[in-house]
């Protein structure tokens, strides 16, 4: 009697430990960000069975910077579309899951991670480079393909599982040095943000490539994010011999100072960096304080390469407008997602990031191939705003 009670009492306490040990690795705790499988490289193993193939899309959608979010995701919507219609890639499916960061560096890791709780498979972003910064430093750790189709900070392809589609900012500040020279002009003064890791990068480029070719820089004013009024800096600029002013900023605050150099009198060639597409429709087609000025970019719609005529026409007919550069970079970012997958033959993160380098694509920003950086080799193009519209030099 005695042992069958100690039985039965060992019999109880081992179901109470059995159910107190059951209820704390249930429902109530948070599963890890990545369960899949790694291969003997850390990255992630080729486990998908199912037939669809889910790119992770970050961007603004929402917030000042919202346009070139939403350009974005309906430029990379339209090639999703086609790749499907024409039949998928290796048996599969291509499907896109896009969140909003608002350009927000903290909001880009928390979208990355709601985006890896869904299992995708390559991620298109970060849009803004700030953000793309943040989420490169997350990606990093599980070995998944990143693409970003604009951010252009050098740091956004550090790591190498990070690749670009856009122009980097060094590119952008020399050749724009360089253009402002051949064209002929002596002294340049620039406004730029100081707040912005775009800008900064242009900027600093932009000085270092004009000293070397001696194009003279005679003032350099600066404004922080959310400023509206640019009088200060443009009448200091008007007090100075510049003969071209150059704005390595996006186009909203590109468009308020056009407006405000008007009202003091200052009155010289504008120069600009791939942020100024957006410009015209930011004044509404008034663009007669900004004719003639000259920006560079990936992407012109009134081109006449049958490519991008052919992306024009599409865009245009599911979304009634013109696409600007970024839906291009969309666009883009995922016809080279789908030359890796059709390369490396398979979803593993390891054997898409390995194709980048052997792929060759033929965009409508642009021929472009890759190199173990993660930068584009490509060309760049120089749009001039005419009578209100955008056309090639």
């Amino acid at each position: 009697m005695k042992h069958t009670k100690f039985r039965f009492l060992a019999l109880v306490l081992a179901l109470v430990f059995g159910i107190m040990s059951f209820t704390s690795c249930g429902g109530t705790k948070t599963p890890a960000k990545d369960d899949t499988k790694k291969d003997d490289s850390g990255s992630k193993a080729d486990t998908t069975t199912s037939d669809t193939f889910l790119i992770g899309g970050i961007g603004p959608l929402t917030g000042d910077a919202a346009t070139y979010g939403q350009s974005v995701n309906l430029g990379a919507k339209l090639a999703i579309e086609e790749i499907n219609k024409a039949g998928g890639v290796t048996g599969k499916t291509f499907k896109m899951a896009f969140e909003d960061d608002q350009a927000s560096e903290e909001k880009g890791v928390s979208a990355y991670n709601k985006l890896m709780d869904q299992k995708i498979n390559v991620l298109m972003g970060s849009v803004t480079s700030g953000s793309c910064i943040a989420v490169a430093a997350e990606s990093v750790k599980d070995g998944i393909l990143q693409i970003t189709p604009s951010g252009s900070a050098k740091d956004c392809t550090k790591n190498d599982n990070a690749f670009r589609v856009c122009f980097t900012d060094p590119l952008q500040g020399q050749l724009m040095a360089k253009y402002i020279k051949d064209k002929g002009l002596k002294s340049v003064a620039i406004i730029y943000d100081v707040s912005d890791e775009y800008s900064k990068g242009i900027t600093e480029a932009f000085v270092a490539k004009a000293k070397e070719i001696g194009l003279k820089v005679v003032t350099q004013e600066s404004f922080t994010k959310g400023d509206v009024d640019f009088k200060t800096q443009l009448t200091k600029i008007k007090s100075t011999d510049a003969d071209s002013l150059f704005l390595p900023i996006y186009y909203t605050q590109a468009g308020y100072i056009s407006e405000q150099a008007a009202s003091v009198g200052l009155k010289i060639p504008y120069f600009g960096c791939d942020g100024w597409d957006g410009i015209i429709d930011q004044l509404k087609g008034n663009t007669k304080n900004i004719e003639g000025a000259t920006f560079l970019t990936p992407f012109i719609a009134s081109s006449e390469k049958q490519n991008v005529k052919d992306f024009v026409a599409a865009f245009k007919a599911k979304y009634n407008k013109t696409p600007d550069q970024f839906a291009a970079d969309g666009y883009d970012t995922i016809y080279v997602i789908k030359a890796a997958l059709e390369k490396a033959g398979k979803t593993d993160s390891a054997a898409l990031i390995k194709a980048m380098t052997q792929i060759k694509v033929s965009g409508v920003t642009g021929d472009m191939t890759f190199d173990a950086s993660g930068e584009p080799n490509k060309s760049a193009m120089v749009a001039i705003i005419k009578n209100g519209k955008y056309t090639a030099e």
